[in-house]
Order: C-alpha cells, then sequence, then structure tokens
C-alpha cells in the first residue's frame, strides 16, 4: 500500500457530537378590552404568531378571540410577520383575544465564532448586501416613524464607536452602557415617549432602550430592527429574573455581513438566548404592536394584558 497514512478503524472513531436537544416551552398572552359602552363594531391586527426561525420552532399555534369575528384572514407583512385581521360588526360590551402556542427554541449561532469586522466596514457593505429573507439590511438603517434622526443618540453612541472598532465589540458596549446608564422605570415613560427625551431622563422600560439602541446604530449608518418578544417567566435553578418577563419584552437585531442578525438586549445587557421567544420584528414598536385596531363606539376602555411563559 503506498502512502504514510494510517488507516483509521471507523469503529474507534469518535462518534459526533450530538446538538443539545431544544428547550420547549409554553406561552399564554391574552389581551382583554372592556367597553364603558358596548361597542358597535371593530377592525383589529393582531401580530401574535411567533416567528419560524432556524433556531425557533413553532410546536402549535392557536389565537381564540371572543367574540366570535365576522370576518378573519391570516397574511404576512413586509417584514414576513404573521399577521392577523378580524373585524365583530355587532355590539360587544369586550374584546378577548387569547393567543396560546408552544415553540422549541434551540442555540443561535454563535456570533464570536465568526470573523471580526469594523464598524465602518460593515457600514460601507451595506449598498453592496443582497436582500435577507426578502429584506435589505440598508432599509433599516434609515429613520423610522418613532425612531427618527437624533442628534443625542449619535453623541452618545460615538463613545463606542471608536475609529477601526470591531463591530461585535462596538455594538455590545453600546449595549452595555445603556443596561448600566439607564434605569428600568415603568412609570418614567409612556408608548409616545420619544428617544430624546428617554435620552435626557436615562429612565424608561424596555421599549424605551430598544429605540435608543437602534437610533445610536441608525445614526451611525448602521442596520437594526426592533424586535418583540417574550422571555422566560420563571427562569432556571441560579439564573436571575430579567426584567421584562410576564409582559411583552423587546430587544434590538443589528447586523454585519459576517454575523447575520445578532440580538442584543440593553435591558438585560445579555446577547438573546435560549430564553428569548421571537413574536415579530420591525422598524420600531410602530410596526409590531400585538393588537391595535379601530372602534366604533365604547365611550373609553379599559384594557388588562397578561403574559405567561413556562417551560414544558
Amino acid at each position: 500500500m503506498s502512502g504514510g497514512g494510517t488507516a483509521v478503524d471507523p469503529a474507534s472513531a469518535p462518534a459526533p457530537i450530538a446538538a443539545p436537544a431544544p428547550d420547549r416551552y409554553s406561552v399564554e398572552h391574552e389581551t382583554r378590552y372592556s367597553y364603558r359602552v358596548p361597542v358597535a363594531q371593530s377592525w383589529q391586527l393582531a401580530h401574535l404568531t411567533p416567528c419560524r426561525l432556524p433556531w425557533q420552532q413553532v410546536v402549535s399555534h392557536e389565537l381564540a378571540i371572543e367574540p366570535t369575528p365576522d370576518e378573519r384572514h391570516e397574511t404576512r407583512d413586509s417584514f414576513g410577520n404573521g399577521v392577523t385581521h378580524f373585524g365583530v360588526h355587532g355590539p360587544h360590551p369586550l374584546l378577548l383575544v387569547r393567543m396560546r402556542c408552544e415553540v422549541e427554541i434551540s442555540d443561535r449561532p454563535e456570533a464570536s465564532a465568526r470573523p471580526a469586522l469594523t464598524w465602518e466596514a460593515v457600514r460601507e457593505s451595506l449598498l453592496d448586501e443582497p436582500a435577507q429573507d426578502g429584506l435589505r439590511a440598508v432599509r433599516m438603517a434609515e429613520p423610522s416613524t418613532l425612531v427618527p434622526w437624533s442628534d443625542a443618540a449619535h453623541a452618545y453612541a460615538t463613545a463606542s464607536f471608536g475609529a477601526g472598532r470591531d463591530w461585535l465589540d462596538a455594538v455590545t458596549d453600546l449595549m452595555r452602557r445603556i443596561h448600566y446608564e439607564f434605569e428600568f422605570d415603568p412609570d418614567a415613560t409612556t408608548v409616545t415617549t420619544s428617544v430624546d427625551e428617554v435620552l435626557a431622563q436615562r429612565k424608561g422600560v424596555c421599549q424605551d432602550f430598544a429605540h435608543v439602541m437602534l437610533a445610536c446604530l441608525r445614526s451611525h449608518g448602521l442596520p437594526a430592527r426592533y424586535v418583540s418578544g417574550y422571555l422566560l417567566t420563571q427562569p432556571p435553578p441560579g439564573r436571575a429574573r430579567l426584567l421584562g418577563a410576564d409582559v411583552s419584552h423587546a430587544w434590538v437585531a443589528a447586523y454585519s455581513p459576517n454575523h447575520g442578525w445578532v440580538e442584543f438586549d440593553p435591558t438585560n445587557d445579555t446577547l438573546a438566548d435560549r430564553r428569548y421567544i421571537i413574536l415579530a420584528t420591525g422598524a420600531d414598536f410602530a410596526d409590531v404592536v400585538p393588537l391595535r385596531g379601530v372602534i366604533l363606539g365604547g365611550r373609553g376602555q379599559t384594557m388588562k394584558v397578561a403574559v405567561s411563559v413556562v417551560p414544558r
């Protein structure tokens, strides 16, 4: 036999390492609107269908609506999110929308294992980047309705984006600074509080911190999108409970051609892992509101939202 190689007995070769089994979660998201007087008619749009991704599989999904809609259809928006449109055309004193699903979450790709790239190189590469899932990343570097251009955000982010700094290091540093320099305060803001107001008072909730981070990244020409979803309600033993559990949570996905979309949570200073379930993505919160619509009548309403995420 020619050559100096040594034959390997297949029986003695190490067995391939099996990928860890995915974690399975049961999610319930209930929204209840109670009206002071019955609503004559209502038309609603719901972003309440979890995304199907390589690391996120939807095992089952149900969207129950009371009263039963007179019309209902499913579609996808420009970001690829599942959307349910429905209308109730008779008088109703309340509207109850209950989403139940089971999902399996595996490990996301390891961002630090990818080749390094400066943040300037990421910015300069965008015009040549092909569309990803039908969406060009450069679109997510543009201002949006709730995240307009902000000089204050640009100034705040500059400390993280020094010349020639690695993109992943820079974005991680920005996430960490927002986490440590801003206070989580549910009473400090409303859904209409602007990015500049949050930057000025250094207080807010996950939606605010996501919007601030988006404004910072986009002000430097870097694509990033808003992510809406859920967190594990009860963490495993020995792990801290994250802010944002028991409600819809928000974080940021930033893009690099070497890394793809990497998810950063400035509220909790961590990259998204198996505890994070993606419901929808968009340019900002306005694109992914779980439930919104138009009603005729009502004369005032009360809304209650309850969310639960538990391991199976």
